[in-house]
């Protein structure tokens, strides 16, 4: 009996201060949150109430339904604070700063926010958390990690160093399958010379 009081002290404590590590009181219902993960940022809206709303996607491929294809699934879902944050720093609406749109009241954020909650479909490049999140604060669905991201493989794709590891490439497999033809030979030449020809 005295063990269980014991661990029924150390489990209040403890999960006072988990409360006590995100101040409640800087949130205001349609801010936007945002968190630092591995190598991408990860954002969600808050409603109140120490609720989070944020997109996660799901981690294996879901067969769907209509055409028996692989379809990429993601469920924008409600979750606490301190589950949403997962031990990070919380930055609040950091992308007004650069966002050219001003934010929607925060009460239409929220209901934007919890009107998608559910089975979404999911892209890494075209809909994402942050996607997400923008489309309920600002109204337009955009990513400025995947625009620089994007930005950052276009420039190593088109670069002229990467044209000539291309063209060097693609001739040194031709001549070492033995099938040097022109059939082989135009396409390699004329993938380096366009991604030449765009760096």
């Amino acid at each position: 009996m005295f063990l269980y009081q014991l661990l029924s002290l150390f489990y209040v404590a403890s999960e006072k201060e988990e409360d006590s590590k995100y101040d409640l009181s800087l949130y205001k219902r349609g801010d936007l949150l945002e968190v630092p993960r591995t190598l991408f940022t990860h954002f969600g809206i808050y409603l109140g109430d120490n609720r989070v709303a944020h997109l996660i996607p799901d981690i294996l491929p879901v067969l769907s339904k209509d055409t028996s294809a692989i379809a990429k699934v993601a469920s924008v879902r409600v979750d606490s604070v301190e589950d949403f944050a997962y031990g990070s720093v919380i930055l609040v609406n950091h992308m007004d700063k650069v966002c050219s749109q001003p934010p929607l009241d925060g009460d239409e954020v929220a209901r934007r926010a919890q009107k998608f909650l559910g089975s979404v479909t999911y892209s890494l490049l075209w809909y994402n958390c942050e996607h997400y999140v923008m489309y309920c604060r600002y109204g337009m669905a955009i990513s400025y990690q995947t625009y620089q991201f994007c930005r950052a493989v276009r420039k190593i794709v088109c670069s002229r160093t990467s044209a000539s590891l291309t063209a060097l490439c693609g001739v040194g497999v031709t001549l070492c399958a033995g099938c040097l033809t022109p059939l082989t030979l135009v396409p390699t030449l004329l993938v380096s010379f366009t991604i030449w020809m765009a760096a």
